[in-house]
């Protein structure tokens, strides 16, 4: 009978169980298997898990583990940051001593100085290569700083005590490969300009309706405006200080709950189930010293990110919006903010024609479920790192330490999220709604042949016949403005609007 399989871990995945830290997932975890055997097992995230057989892996040391790590499992600098200043002095030494211009050595040399701030006993290297400390066919990286030391280059998206991930995963490099760009520009030389330039009101009307509903919210006209305007401004302005912040937080929130400054309390993100219980989704960082470092290496960021060309403008959206609804730094209004700075770094980086809007958030809307999941990839594994307590005021206090979660977030499974949220508004939505102007004149048009209503009296009957599928319920026949009409006229109308509408129908309710 053939013996059990066992698997026992290696790279992170040892240092983690060994020195106790439990750090964010990273997207590989490496095991070997006895009886031996060799595969990978793809996960619906886009991370895996290796196997590798007993008798090729041969790690005895701490350092031994670190090495399998660095070479090829990419970095995990949270669980780096956790682990290297435990690692004797003598045994870092050692290990680097024995290939002092080895590549793992030198990253190894570098990344425990930095984590330690102190200096090993080893002479600076004088020749050599320069060698990235991001795998450029791993990662997407930032720009280059040159470390002399050990003849290593700093190429991260922020710097070695913050910074998110952005891995080239096939999703990334195949949506980085669609073009979207001129997929738009395409679906646009379709259009008139004049119908161009009214779609840019509506789009804009849509994209604010649409954010506010997936908070489960109704702007109010003041607020819509406000909005509506914040979008047209988008890419104009510098959005990535307090003040700017605050600014923009008091022009989209109730005027009770506007702030001056980023929030002094502890706040979440959850839903209440019933009377005393809630579900907690979202722990962001402790107020004061955390949210300030977070916010503040968050402005350098995506200052840098504006201007970084090789990350496509789409990931660097992504990047921006989704590491400040973690971060969630007011008590009311950062889910507006993130998808407000989605269209703001989308403009920066002159992604698509002048002036124009993408309705994102109507898709977001669309597609709850993927959107959900975009932000649980961080959420989740935030909350079971998490320990709080909460009152009957629903007050919460963060009882663990948990800043270190938020510095090296990997904002990959974001970056394809936010694609296909682009794609579909591209290719669907944004489509969608210039054939639904292009109807809508030709409707008016056809019933200004049935009967010449006034102005506002005609948008009544469309937008009322639009909702029951081209028809006027009888309900609605008996109101004011349709009073004096005939009922061989309703019917004229309705079928003008069918007509134009044939093939483009909206659904009920979403007009």
């Amino acid at each position: 009978m053939a013996a059990d399989k066992t698997y026992h871990p290696i790279g992170y995945a040892y240092l983690a169980d060994a020195f106790k830290v439990d750090a964010m997932p990273h997207f590989v975890e490496s095991f070997v298997a006895k009886p031996g055997e060799r595969k990978t097992v793809e996960k619906a995230d886009g991370c895996r898990k290796e196997f590798h057989p007993w008798s090729a892996i041969k790690l005895e040391t701490v350092c031994d583990h670190l090495e399998f790590a660095l070479k090829r499992e990419g970095l995990h600098l949270e669980l780096l940051r956790a682990v290297l200043p435990r690692v004797p002095v003598e045994e870092v030494q050692a290990f680097v001593r024995a290939t002092p211009t080895g590549a793992t050595a030198r990253c190894l040399g570098y990344l425990w100085e930095c984590f330690t701030n102190s200096t090993l006993d080893i002479p600076d290297l004088t020749m050599g290569n320069y060698i990235p400390l991001a795998d450029p066919e791993i990662y997407y990286t930032g720009p280059e700083a040159r470390h002399s030391r050990w003849r290593i280059i700093n190429n991260l998206i922020g710097d070695i005590h913050f910074s998110p991930m952005l891995r080239r995963s096939s999703r990334l490099v195949k949506w980085e490969k669609e073009g979207l760009e001129e997929k738009c520009r395409q679906v646009l030389e379709q259009y008139p300009p004049n119908l161009y330039q009214r779609a840019l009101s509506w789009l804009y009307s849509k994209e604010t309706k649409s954010s506010y509903a997936i908070e489960h919210e109704v702007a109010d006209e003041t607020r819509t405006e406000k909005f509506i305007g914040l979008l047209r401004a988008a890419g104009e302005k510098e959005y990535f200080t307090e003040k700017a912040l605050c600014t923009l937080q008091q022009a989209i929130v109730d005027p009770r709950f506007a702030s001056q400054t980023f929030r002094t309390t502890q706040n979440f993100v959850g839903q209440t189930l019933g009377p005393g219980v809630e579900q907690v989704h979202l722990v962001p960082p402790k107020p004061g010293k955390s949210l300030s470092f977070l916010m503040e290496q968050w402005a350098k960021v995506s200052r840098r990110l504006i201007q970084l060309t090789h990350i496509p403008p789409v990931p660097a959206a992504a990047i921006v919006a989704y590491q400040f609804v973690f971060f969630h730094p007011f008590i009311d209004g950062n889910g507006r903010i993130h998808r407000f700075l989605i269209h703001h770094v989308l403009r920066r980086r002159k992604f698509g024609p002048e002036g124009i809007v993408f309705p994102v958030s109507a898709v977001m809307l669309n597609r709850p479920k993927d959107y959900d999941a975009s932000l649980e990839a961080f959420s989740v594994p935030l909350k079971q790192r998490s320990e709080y307590t909460l009152t009957e005021l629903n007050e919460m206090t963060v009882t663990s330490k948990t800043l270190d979660h938020f510095r090296y977030i990997d904002c990959t499974v974001m970056a394809e999220a936010l694609y296909s949220f682009v794609a579909e508004t591209i290719e669907k939505e944004l489509p969608r709604e210039l054939a639904f102007l292009r109807c809508y004149d030709v409707a008016r048009a056809a019933m200004r042949e049935v009967v010449d209503l006034p102005e506002p009296h005609a948008n009544l009957f469309l937008k009322l016949a639009l909702q029951n599928q081209g028809r006027l319920s009888r309900s609605k026949r008996s109101i004011p403005q349709f009073e004096k009409l005939t009922d061989s006229e309703i019917t004229g109308l309705e079928e003008a609007i069918s007509t134009a509408y044939s093939g483009h129908m909206p659904e009920s309710g979403s007009v």
